[in-house]
């Protein structure tokens, strides 16, 4: 990947600004969203009838640190609500709605969904999705745009029912650069620490403002392989770093719009050499080393907080010893207690931040 276009990649896509509406909602509405407030429930065709119409505005919170699903994190707007919580986390391949549909199963190939019998389109059917909380919720694909990079990956549109409000929403957050984000079917869950599971008949429906998109997008395509070694390990690497998830919990350490640099051991991407208005190499320096669970090597943290702050937060995971040099002047001595720094799948650099400072915002295109 070139240098400029990853850099582009990896400054736009974190960079999370006021949230995009699509317009207006009524009083009735935004009611609707408050707690006290009771809509009548609607029957199932009544509820089938109103899927992909558009109606339903966009009513999205300030989100906090860098989203891993890129959902929202609950119908109610004014509930205060931890980043680890999210109205959709996993879709059900087997349980397809309207009845009669000409679709019989649908199942999971590389970066998109085939319907059975071939041939026939996902567009209007309903899939059986889960909230973090294990809640059932409702899943309506509204469109399929196969993707101009990839032919093997598909976009989708979606909305999941909002049982608060009694319309049907996109569940992702949008976003000023992003105003109407879809999704893409991704193999497997991940839950509320962030850790990837393989789960048969389960997919996640990962929002385009996400990090498990991004990583796809930057290239770690989890269905697909490089030089004959299989990326999923490396796109789940990828899910901690661009969150910087040192800790492997789930917790982010990032602030919104920070640029980085980040490089792998496949060569899929490489260090960027030259500067552009969205990186400076000379600028940056190591922060860490990452594996599927989160850094194994940690020089600075990209949020400006101590790395003793960090190493306390995940007690017997780091260890402080001897510099370990990683090649190519990346080296550090805060050191994962049980893996060793050069087992890392992907390093990154980013600036730093001063104690009490703020990051250098991401410079726009």
């Amino acid at each position: 990947m070139s240098m400029l276009k990853k850099c582009l990649f990896a400054a736009m896509s974190l960079q999370i600004s006021l949230p995009a509406y699509a317009g207006e909602a009524p009083a009735s509405k935004a009611q609707a969203s408050k707690p006290g407030s009771a809509v009548a429930p609607l029957s199932d065709a009544e509820r089938y009838a109103r899927r992909c119409k558009g109606q339903a505005p966009q009513r999205t919170g300030n989100v906090q640190g860098t989203m891993l699903w890129g959902t929202r994190r609950d119908w109610d707007t004014e509930k205060p609500t931890p980043d680890s919580t999210s109205v959709l986390v996993s879709v059900d391949l087997d349980t397809l709605r309207p009845a009669g549909t000409e679709v019989k199963s649908l199942r999971l190939e590389g970066g998109h969904l085939a319907a059975l019998p071939a041939g026939k389109g996902v567009a209007g059917l309903v899939l059986q999705g889960r909230a973090s909380d294990g809640k059932p919720v409702e899943v309506a694909i509204c469109g399929a745009e196969t993707s101009a990079e990839d032919p093997d990956m598909v976009w989708y549109r979606i909305e999941a029912w909002n049982s608060v409000a009694q319309e049907w929403e996109n569940p992702c957050v949008a976003l000023d650069v992003v105003p109407k984000p879809r999704v893409l079917a991704v193999r497997g869950v991940w839950d509320a620490s962030g850790a990837h599971q393989e789960q048969p008949g389960r997919f996640t429906f990962a929002c385009e403002n996400g990090a498990i998109t991004k990583c796809v997008g930057w290239g770690y395509k989890p269905w697909a392989s490089h030089r004959g070694q299989p990326l999923a390990e490396l796109h789940q690497a990828c899910t901690r770093m661009a969150r910087a998830d040192y800790c492997g919990d789930g917790r982010s350490h990032t602030h919104q719009g920070t640029s980085f640099d980040f490089y792998d051991r496949v060569s899929l991407n490489t260090p960027s050499t030259e500067p552009s208005a969205l990186w400076d190499p000379a600028r940056g320096s190591f922060e860490a080393a990452w594996g599927p669970d989160g850094a194994v090597c940690l020089s600075h943290t990209r949020d400006g907080r101590s790395v003793e702050s960090v190493v306390q937060g995940c007690p017997n995971r780091f260890r402080t010893g001897p510099e370990v040099d990683l090649g190519g002047g990346d080296r550090c001595s805060v050191q994962r207690t049980d893996v060793s720094p050069k087992s890392a799948l992907l390093r990154n650099r980013s600036y730093g931040v001063p104690p009490g400072g703020a990051p250098p915002a991401a410079a726009k295109p």
